[in-house]
């Protein structure tokens, strides 16, 4: 009853816009006290009878959802995971006022798996999102390769909870199958009500990118040619079937003839995947072909708000996926030199200040305590990523290895942050293994639905765990796969605080003495350039966190007992996994016709984002 009367008062308070215990004292102008108090306690029983307070209560139980994930951030690169030199102030608040995961695992150390698994929380192996080949992200929009439709995603299962959804920023889980337009694996296929961003991932040429204004001109100049050429053709034709004109059908075909050639030589000089990769989609439909990739985020950043800012009477789930600090680390002049660790730490210093603006909007629109944030990356940094001697990747603190490194801890040990006020303790920190999975499952427990009964979910409800009703993390194992390939497996057991890792295959560094890959820039996952490991190697990761000393039967009296209960586990693992279609070994291949185009292909310059920056500057 006291909540009650509580949400009342300030009902009535926002009508009558004056304080209430003024009422029977504070005249009001054209409105005598007598009119005033009866108006009041008329007021009060509607109160009483309407309840105000029932929608905010639904929503109270039903939380909003903001889901942020860094693309290629390393653990390392954070000051509340250690880093003292470069400035996340941003990131490092949201630790303090949260929970902290320090045991947080990747399902894979690449992008479009590792992201498969966030949305789905299963491995990528059960979706098919992995390769048996070199190639283990989508390599390019024209490829027909996507998340399945028959998998369920967080976005679906909150859909059917009420939830607004909206993804903006990177997708790289597919676009079209069959022709440029069909997009089947477009996010409005997996439960997303709104899409704003980039349907593929940043890649070298993406930035910085030439001026675009005076190809813009000449293809909108060029396909008025093309009109005015093919009309006359068509024309013509029509007069001379009818036998009004009398011309040489030559002079027709060499304008037809023209037109084609005019097609090609224009879609041959754009070989450069500037111009079919680094796009931006609203919807459905090209915003930028190609992208200006540095006011990418900050467009980004104002889509992010503006969602939150419409669905502020929630719930609402809206997933931020960064295209920072994804190489070309594309960044505003703001920004540039701005920390000690060149083009990259300026990256990183950047994207920290959008988390404070998406921070910033939640806490202006009243949001802060009805809102669950979560912060992540979706793997390793990526040591190769170099120009000359200047290092274009993340640091992996004190794990070995990086991105596209499967097993080591370095490639797959990411930021976990959970900030929810009221609900959650601040500045909590677990050291249990919780693993990107766990997502799925504990969106559904927070909104009241369930996970599909018709396939293995492999994450797990973090919310016991997070809010301290139960001590230990329901993981006991974790597979790590390389592509198709397991490279290793986690094993906490049960009854001790110890987690073993035990590694079957781990990548040939190059060149010898190295920590990296650097002359392929991703390690592989099979082939010449892996060691197989017979016996496996085993760490105790609790005390040899940095894997630096494999332990033997000689140094370790459970050596035998761990290697056969792994193994024991990952026979049993397997038997769980069926066969489905490998996406990204059988469909990752370029197909120039499912490349997207926002004119009339080959003619697909455009940027709508033009007049609208011109406008606000």
């Amino acid at each position: 009853m006291d909540k009650i009367e509580t949400c009342c008062r300030d009902f009535l308070q926002k009508i009558l816009k004056i304080p209430l215990n003024s009422v029977p004292l504070t005249p009001v102008p054209g409105i005598h006290s007598f009119e005033l108090r009866s108006l009041f306690i008329s007021l009060s029983w509607i109160c009483v009878l309407l309840n105000p307070c029932q929608s905010q209560e639904e929503h109270d139980d039903k939380p909003n959802i903001v889901l942020m994930m860094v693309d290629d951030l390393g653990i390392g690169d954070l000051g509340c995971y250690g880093n003292d030199t470069m400035r996340t102030p941003n990131i490092d608040r949201l630790a303090r006022e949260g929970v902290q995961l320090n045991h947080n695992i990747a399902a894979a150390s690449m992008c479009t798996p590792s992201r498969a698994a966030f949305l789905t929380g299963r491995y990528p192996i059960r979706s098919g999102m992995v390769s048996s080949i070199v190639d283990r992200v989508i390599i390019t929009l024209g490829a027909p390769a996507g998340l399945p439709r028959n998998e369920t995603t967080f976005a679906a299962l909150l859909k059917k909870q009420g939830y607004s959804t909206a993804i903006i920023g990177k997708w790289h889980e597919g676009l079209n199958c069959q022709s440029r337009h069909d997009q089947c694996h477009h996010p409005y296929h997996y439960g997303f009500d709104y899409f704003y961003g980039m349907p593929f991932t940043l890649i070298d040429p993406c930035w910085p990118d030439p001026s675009r204004d005076t190809e813009l001109t000449i293809e909108n100049k060029i396909w008025f040619c093309v009109q005015l050429v093919a009309i006359a053709a068509l024309t013509l034709t029509l007069a001379k079937l009818s036998g009004f004109i009398s011309l040489p059908w030559s002079l027709i075909l060499s304008m037809i003839l023209f037109i084609f050639l005019l097609g090609y030589f224009w879609f041959s000089s754009y070989t450069s995947p500037l111009y079919w990769d680094c796009l931006l989609m609203r919807e459905h439909d090209i915003t930028e072909q190609p992208m200006k990739a540095e006011r990418a985020g900050s467009i980004m950043v104002k889509e992010a708000i503006s969602f939150m800012e419409r669905h502020r009477e929630g719930p609402f789930l809206l997933v931020f996926s960064f295209l920072h600090v994804h190489v070309p680390l594309p960044t505003t002049t703001d920004f540039i030199g701005t920390s000690k660790y060149g083009l990259y730490g300026d990256n990183v210093q950047e994207m920290d200040s959008m988390v404070g603006k998406i921070l910033g909007a939640i806490d202006d629109f009243g949001l802060r305590n009805h809102t669950l944030v979560y912060f992540t990356s979706d793997h390793g940094g990526h040591l190769e990523a170099r120009v000359g001697h200047s290092q274009r990747g993340g640091w992996n603190g004190i794990y070995k290895g990086g991105k596209g490194m499967a097993g080591w801890e370095g490639g797959i040990r990411v930021p976990g942050l959970i900030r929810w006020p009221g609900r959650l303790p601040a500045g909590k920190m677990i050291e249990e293994p919780t693993s990107l999975m766990d997502v799925f499952p504990t969106l559904a427990a927070m909104s009241g639905g369930m996970v599909p009964q018709d396939r293995v979910i492999d994450g797990r409800n973090l919310m016991p765990l997070l809010q301290g009703e139960v001590q230990r993390s329901e993981h006991e194992f974790l597979f790590h796969y390389c592509g198709a390939f397991l490279h290793a497996v986690r094993w906490h057991p049960k009854d001790s605080e110890t987690v073993w890792k035990v590694h079957y295959v781990t990548p040939v560094f190059q060149p010898p003495g190295a920590g990296a890959c650097y002359e392929t820039l991703y390690c592989r996952c099979s082939g010449n350039l892996v060691t197989y490991h017979d016996p496996p190697l085993l760490f105790d990761i609790t005390r040899d966190p940095s894997e630096s000393t494999p332990l033997t039967q000689d140094t370790e009296p459970l050596f035998d007992v761990v290697i056969q209960t792994v193994a024991n586990a990952v026979k049993e693992h397997k038997k769980s996994i069926l066969p489905v279609q490998q996406q990204l070994t059988e469909l990752n291949y370029d197909n120039p016709w499912l490349k997207p185009c926002c004119g009339v292909f080959p003619f697909c310059l455009c940027d709508t984002e033009r007049s609208t920056s011109a406008v606000e500057a």
